[in-house]
């Protein structure tokens, strides 16, 4: 489905009438390609950008992007990149900013194509071994936080890139902070993370739909955003998502889209101290099926939960 982004120079390696900058294609191929644009300034950078990217993205959401790669490569700001529009580029600037227009041509997600993201304040790694954090889960951290308990002992499980392991060390750095992924690469990513903030984390390779696993025991909190996106759905989402990000990250069967919920739950159950508390994260149209799920396990207290937006996100249960 990915289609071809190189821009490549007239003829036998000659470079583009008008300006613009040859050089060996980044792909390695060994190809001579160029940047065909009139002139070597940001405003010929940003009209490219909305050149090929306008039919993927509205005019403002391509702005966006332009401000992200700007920032993020060059250190510039939006009244920077606002102010020196007729800024002529160096061939170095030009490469930086160009080069991540080949890979969003192809559909890459931004955060990918810039190798971080932000997180509650944390620079967190992102790649396509693990998924790229969303709001909704910034919003789980922030209700956590929220409710006064001061955990000695958590367990983050489905981890990926570490986020919410991550955010919660740093808001509580007494505490002894688990995280748990069934993949290796997560994992890896993962432990970047940990280095790049100076947090530490216990990380641990777990399978939870395994009977033989166990969570760290003595927990007084557990919390996992789990894959909850039924495989009837792939066709739903963004080709960015679906395309890109990591499936074992994000489907779960449909015949059971709270499998993830229901085996962590039963862990959890003999894992989190009495008193403790177990936070999920879910798909709006299944996360309902939870709290009357941990009722019958023995927790107290299972509460459906919602998000900014309105729909129902997340549940709170107390062990």
């Amino acid at each position: 489905m990915k289609r071809s982004s190189r821009i490549c120079s007239d003829g036998a390696g000659r470079p583009p009438v008008g300006g613009g900058l040859a050089r060996e294609d980044a792909t390695g191929a060994g190809d001579l390609c160029a940047v065909r644009i009139p002139t070597n300034t940001v405003g010929a950078i940003i009209d490219l950008y909305q050149q090929d990217l306008g039919g993927r993205h509205p005019a403002s959401e391509v702005r966006a992007i332009v401000e992200a790669v700007f920032h993020h490569h060059l250190a510039w700001d939006r009244a920077r990149l606002l102010a020196e529009r007729d800024a002529t580029l160096s061939e170095s600037e030009l490469l930086r900013v160009y080069l991540p227009l080949k890979r969003l041509r192809c559909g890459e997600p931004l955060q990918y194509v810039l190798g971080s993201t932000t997180f509650h304040g944390l620079t967190i790694e992102v790649g396509p071994a693990v998924l790229i954090p969303r709001p909704e889960t910034e919003e789980l951290v922030d209700l956590i936080m929220r409710t006064g308990q001061h955990p000695a002992r958590i367990v983050d499980v489905c981890t990926g890139s570490g986020c919410i392991a991550l955010a919660l060390k740093r808001r509580f750095p007494q505490a002894e902070v688990h995280g748990l992924d069934v993949s290796r690469a997560a994992l890896e990513v993962a432990r970047r993370n940990a280095k790049r903030n100076d947090l530490g984390v216990i990380w641990t390779l777990a399978d939870v739909l395994d009977e033989r696993c166990m969570l760290p025991g003595a927990a007084d909190l557990v919390v996992s955003n789990p894959p909850y996106i039924p495989l009837a759905e792939a066709g739903t989402l963004d080709p960015h998502v679906r395309e890109h990000e990591p499936a074992v990250a994000l489907f779960v069967d449909d015949e059971d889209p709270i499998r993830f919920h229901r085996a962590i739950a039963r862990q959890a159950h003999v894992a989190l101290v009495p008193g403790g508390t177990l936070w999920f994260e879910g798909h709006h149209r299944t996360i309902g099926r939870v709290p009357p799920m941990l009722d019958t396990m023995g927790y107290r207290e299972a509460t459906l939960l919602h998000d900014l937006s309105g729909a129902p996100r997340f549940v709170r249960a107390i062990r």
